[in-house]
């Protein structure tokens, strides 16, 4: 007889004759057990008491020591040192031999031990990932293929889970995949054949300690069984009467089932033709839920996952981990409410979200466990019921609430808000007042809206938002982030335009040396004049911050032409305004000569939001973004998409945006304000927006005071914080400053 694994079993020879192995030849010393030899590498694997067959048991090794004849679940072979045999191979014996050596090496390196493993079985190991658990239960299940080339393998552990599969060399048979865990035949149990009993004395006190009744372990069948040297409890699986399956816990709240049995729910016949049915997590737990009188009650027959699956839902004849819900399908197809009280620990969090995703969250409700104490609460039904009672536990049911189903929401979500709403324990729930008292009547700033302003050039939009900003500032004390979409200022620039003081004033203005036009775009204007745009819009900066440190220090920042012999802000005054730009104002710029557009600036936007705590946004102007659409979309429709970016923006982040948005061009223009419909671009500028403000800047020296400011406001969507009307302030040159007047006028 020639073997095909002779290195997976030692036979004993006597000369050249093959004794035949009893249990005397198996456990004594071999008759050649005075020779020695030394053991190829392959004969390491091989050790004492180890069997020749593969042990497949249902119950994992308990906390108890193993016996001296149990080592990873085998049984030996003798001690003594025996010659390997002299057989003939073919080649493609040496082959299966070749890529079976080099599979197990590859699965040694991921923390198997492969020792004892033999192609064409399952074999039973510690798995590498959760070490067994607690109680060191070698859950890990192993098939490698016949022919020694490929293996599949699955961790059986309900908080692990760990599984993959590995070949030899490429190209390598992979059908085991496919036969690691075939469907078995189900098993039919009986009584008699599990050898079940009466709970004894003791187990009733256990279970009396967990405040469970005996009529309530008679009802569910609650049994015992020797198993080894240990009672268990044995917690029967039974439908329409029959037993199905038995899952047993020992004193060391170890758990295991029989092998080969259909998996359904625990208690599903208390279930059939119910409307409201109760998911627990735990055998126990189904019996506490029928100690506070709910019977409608069923439990998981598997533990927990560690956490919720990313991958989309699988078949039902691929869904091993969830079998039992496809197995009792018609049964819960007849409910019209699931309750799911699982534990409340992340892996009880996690399996609600899986039963939800399969059962449909439109029928699921879900409880939460009070506290049992001053910071703890409890885990489960059965804590529930030892610590608080049954009319608690009860309490705690008929209170679920709604299944949380993203996107869609109840106002009871949201009563804490609603109740600081009502309550104005926040401060701005009717936003914030605009420092001007005429104004405030119309308009208040709310956090989280968009304001668009806009109004014909040189009406002075721009200097009316830093003024309400300074005001934001003091008042509220708002810091802000300012969209600037120009390019980034050097210094060969401003020394061309005689801005830094590196030449004689009186020195002659010239191009220096070095300046290229590499960063500047190619076009139908000269590249000395685009160069001169870019120049002028870096310019702005420094024009900006002097007019921000105007309007805060009420101040000139110069003592010539336009100061009027006012006195001019002093160097400490000047420092200290540089510290107030730093710690108010954050800048967002393009820094090459693209344009930007609404999402960097929105990006930007966020991260100045978290990192600087900023609560305003001011996008100005409009056309200063890259507009670029696709060719089928039409302006209107990219300006309704862009406006509702900017308003969830607004919305998520509690900042108030201010979008500056330029009129077309008015044909037959009388001086009069213009409207928000006359915004360039689409009519959704007013239709989107939250409030609509023009500001207009009287030109007439007939009709009122040229430094008169009229604030339009056109529309207001929360009637709390303003209404439609006009407001008239009067502009400081000299300072930039804006004064309220009594002349107000509501539409």
């Amino acid at each position: 007889m020639r073997l095909r694994y002779p290195h997976t079993l030692l036979p004993l020879f006597s000369s050249s004759k093959l004794t035949t192995m009893t249990t005397q030849t198996l456990f004594h010393p071999s008759p050649f057990s005075h020779v020695k030899t030394t053991l190829s590498p392959q004969r390491h694997r091989f050790y004492p008491h180890r069997p020749f067959f593969t042990v497949f048991c249902s119950k994992p090794i308990s906390r108890n020591p193993p016996s001296p004849l149990r080592t990873n679940g085998y049984l030996g072979a003798s001690h003594a040192s025996i010659p390997r045999p002299v057989h003939l191979e073919n080649a493609a014996e040496k082959s299966v031999d070749m890529q079976f050596n080099i599979l197990k090496k590859k699965l040694e390196a991921v923390g198997m031990e492969t020792g004892i493993c033999v192609p064409g079985q399952y074999n039973h190991l510690l798995c590498p990932e959760c070490q067994g658990g607690d109680t060191g239960e070698r859950s890990l299940s192993l098939y490698i293929a016949s022919d020694g080339g490929s293996a599949v393998w699955m961790c059986f552990r309900g908080k692990c889970g760990w599984k993959g599969s590995s070949q030899a060399f490429a190209g390598s048979s992979s059908n085991s995949t496919y036969k690691a865990f075939p469907v078995k035949k189900k098993r039919e149990l009986t009584e008699e054949e599990l050898q079940l009993e009466p709970l004894c004395n003791e187990l009733q006190s256990y279970f009396a300690e967990r405040l469970i009744s005996k009529e309530t372990l008679q009802r569910n069948a609650v049994k015992q069984r020797k198993y080894d040297d240990q009672i268990v409890i044995a917690f029967g699986y039974r439908h329409n009467g029959a037993l199905i399956s038995c899952k047993y816990r020992d004193i060391n709240k170890v758990f295991w089932q029989e092998a080969n049995t259909e998996k359904i729910f625990y208690g599903l016949d208390d279930i059939v033709g119910q409307s409201d049915i109760i998911i627990v997590e735990g055998e126990m737990d189904k019996l506490a839920m029928e100690e506070a009188g709910f019977f409608n009650c069923v439990s998981v027959p598997d533990g927990a996952p560690p956490s919720v699956s990313s991958k989309e839902l699988p078949p039902p004849d691929k869904d091993t981990k969830y079998q039992y819900l496809w197995n009792c399908k018609d049964v819960l197809m007849q409910a019209t409410r699931i309750i799911l009280a699982t534990d409340g620990d992340p892996p009880g969090q996690a399996l609600a979200e899986e039963l939800a995703r399969r059962i449909g969250k439109e029928r699921c409700w879900r409880v939460r466990w009070p506290k049992k104490g001053r910071l703890d609460h409890c885990k489960d039904a059965n804590e529930v019921l030892m610590y608080l009672g049954p009319d608690v536990l009860k309490e705690v049911i008929e209170n679920a609430e709604l299944y949380p189903i993203r996107g869609l929401f109840n106002f009871r979500d949201y009563f804490d808000e609603i109740d600081a709403y009502y309550h104005r324990t926040l401060g701005y729930e009717i936003g914030i007042p605009t420092g001007w008292n005429n104004l405030n009547e119309l308009y208040n700033v709310v956090p989280g809206e968009l304001t668009i302003v806009t109004g014909v050039p040189n009406s002075g939009k721009s200097e009316w938002i830093d003024a309400l900003l300074c005001n934001l500032n003091q008042i509220a004390g708002w810091k802000f982030a300012l969209c600037s979409m120009e390019n980034k200022m050097t210094e060969h620039h401003l020394r061309w335009f005689r801005h830094i003081q590196r030449r004689p004033a009186e020195a002659s203005a010239r191009r220096p040396d070095g300046m290229t036009f590499s960063s500047v775009k190619r076009g139908n204007e000269r590249p000395r004049r685009i160069l001169e745009k870019i120049i002028k819009k870096d310019i702005m900066v420094r024009e900006h911050a002097r007019k921000l440190l105007e309007k805060h220090l009420k101040k000139p920042f110069f003592n010539e032409r336009y100061g009027e012999h006012v006195e001019r802000m002093s160097i400490e005054e000047f420092e200290q305004g540089k510290l107030w730009l730093s710690d108010t104002f954050f800048l967002i710029r393009c820094e090459d000569d693209s344009l930007p557009n609404i999402n960097w600036v929105l990006d930007l936007a966020k991260s100045a939001v978290l990192r600087h705590g900023v609560r305003g946004l001011v996008i100005d102007p409009y056309n200063e973004l890259d507009h670029q659409r696709p060719p089928n979309q039409h302006e209107t429709e990219y300006v309704s998409q862009m406006l509702t970016l900017i308003k969830r923006f607004a919305q998520h982040h509690g900042c108030h945006v201010w979008f500056v948005a330029h009129p077309r061009q008015l044909h037959n223009w009388v001086g009069s304000p213009p409207n928000l419909y006359d915004i360039s671009g689409s009519a959704h500028f007013i239709n989107k927006c939250d409030n609509g403000i023009v500001i207009h800047r009287n030109r007439d020296p007939e009709a009122g005071p040229v430094d008169q400011v009229q604030v339009c406001v056109r529309k207001v969507r929360n009637k709390v914080a303003g209404t439609i009307g006009d407001a008239f302030l009067l502009y400081n040159r000299v300072t930039g400053e804006y004064t309220a007047t009594d002349d107000n006028k509501k539409k």
